[in-house]
């Protein structure tokens, strides 16, 4: 394909990466607006935000597997429809139940566009031109997750719009996709005699949504030491267990195991999950640090983290440039880690009186981490593998970057509960103590 075709065809894969990114981090600062509208509770909240991550996570090696064995541009529209579908479900509920189920069908669609549009990517790039994509690919993806959370500000401070819309924006968006991928995208489609392991993707997702359910709901629903922990956690690592049994055994497993004795591939899966935890994390949390600490309105919050956005599309565009002119690709993954590294401990320094300027370098340098990590690590593994393995090795790096952002949300958050817990704790002893220790001072407390 010359590079006007490429560039054609991945117009329509990257709206719906967008797409699929936007899904899961527009409804952040969303979320209050849309549990108080819908009288719900505190655990819907919590499973709002968790259905769509859990759906897309546990179905992405699935997605991958049927890359290898049916058409991929009928897949990607397939998984499209689904998270149409969905978004419309979500934007009319009129009851949280409905609506986290809707959020189920956006996160399966979000899933398969996760998987198959690196693939498709894969597939019709030349090797050695694939980092200069790559890294368009990852400025996209950068762009979703961090702006999502602006989005959602914006619709939801405007009166005339509201937080339906934050479902209903992405409706537009995949539609074109759809059309952009009927119309540009031009792939063989490949009949091959196999058979899908359906026992061992079932035992796959059952082991993975076991154990996410527990990273999400311990330390809010129940202790982290507690017999719901030990259900969860001993039940998911015996389905993973039957499950890698099963695949061992199948002749089509959804995960060929033998991808991991690939050292590339088995660091990049490594790197990929503290990926995850990093970037999924991070802006969660600051999302929250600028309205809570810093009193900023949902819009505000989101203009904010305008410093993360152009460090990953800068880092992103240009590492994935340099890659494709020299051939080098090691150095940059190494430098991307420990500039990550470097931009978090740099933000747990962050307090309530932190300039903004400051604050801005710290997001930039974090941000530039991890624009040199994340869509390279990608390109590493599939440089490495042969081509019948492509979708599976793809879909096992987004499945477990998307892993560790589920991890990252949850662990991360039920941390920050119990230091604010402990710190509130702390600032009422102090309250009382300065009133005199008696019933008058603790009944100022909460003025």
């Amino acid at each position: 394909m010359s590079n006007r075709q490429i560039l054609q065809a991945m117009s329509g894969l990257m709206a719906g990466m967008f797409v699929a990114i936007l899904a899961g981090t527009v409804v952040s600062n969303a979320l209050p607006r849309i549990i108080a509208d819908l009288g719900a509770s505190q655990s819907s909240y919590t499973w709002v935000v968790t259905a769509e991550l859990l759906a897309m996570t546990a179905t992405v090696p699935l997605w991958g597997k049927l890359s290898d064995l049916y058409n991929q541009k009928l897949l990607l529209q397939l998984s499209l429809g689904l998270f149409v579908v969905g978004s419309l479900l979500a934007g009319f509920s009129h009851d949280v139940g409905l609506l986290i189920f809707s959020r189920v069908a956006q996160g399966i669609g979000a899933g398969g566009l996760t998987a198959l549009a690196q693939v498709v990517m894969a597939a019709i790039i030349p090797p050695r031109r694939l980092g200069k994509y790559a890294g368009i690919f990852g400025a996209v993806f950068a762009v979703g997750t961090v702006a999502g959370p602006l989005i959602g500000g914006v619709l939801v401070d405007t009166s005339w719009l509201g937080w339906r819309w934050c479902f209903f924006i992405g409706v537009p968006f995949a539609l074109i996709a759809i059309a952009l991928l009927q119309r540009t995208l031009h792939l063989p489609t490949v009949r091959r005699e196999a058979k899908i392991d359906y026992l061992g993707a079932f035992l796959i997702v059952a082991g993975v949504c076991a154990l996410l359910i527990w990273v999400t709901l311990a330390g809010n629903e129940f202790d982290w030491a507690s017999w719901q922990t030990a259900a969860l956690t001993g039940g998911g690592v015996a389905l993973l267990v039957l499950a890698v049994f099963v695949e061992a055994k199948v002749a089509e497993p959804v995960i060929p195991l033998g991808i991991f004795r690939n050292r590339t591939v088995t660091l990049t899966t490594v790197a990929s999950l503290f990926v995850g935890v990093a970037m999924f994390g991070g802006t969660v949390f600051l999302s929250q640090y600028f309205q809570v600490s810093l009193g900023k309105s949902p819009t505000i919050a989101g203009l904010m983290s305008l410093p993360m956005i152009l460090g990953l599309l800068l880092s992103s565009t240009v590492a994935g440039q340099v890659i494709s002119a020299t051939g080098r690709w090691k150095v940059y993954l190494v430098a991307g880690g420990v500039t990550m590294t470097v931009g978090l401990g740099l933000l747990s320094t962050i307090g309530a009186d932190t300039h903004f300027g400051l604050l801005s370098v710290y997001m930039a340098v974090m941000g530039i981490g991890v624009g040199m990590l994340m869509q390279n690590l990608v390109l590493a593994a599939q440089n490495d593998v042969p081509a019948a393995e492509l979708g599976a090795a793809t879909s096992v790096l987004s499945f477990f970057r998307s892993m560790g952002g589920t991890i990252g949300t949850s662990v991360l958050g039920a941390i920050l509960a119990n230091r604010v817990a402990s710190e509130m704790t702390k600032s009422l002893e102090g309250t009382g103590a300065a009133g005199g220790g008696g019933s008058a001072g603790h009944g100022e407390c909460p003025t």
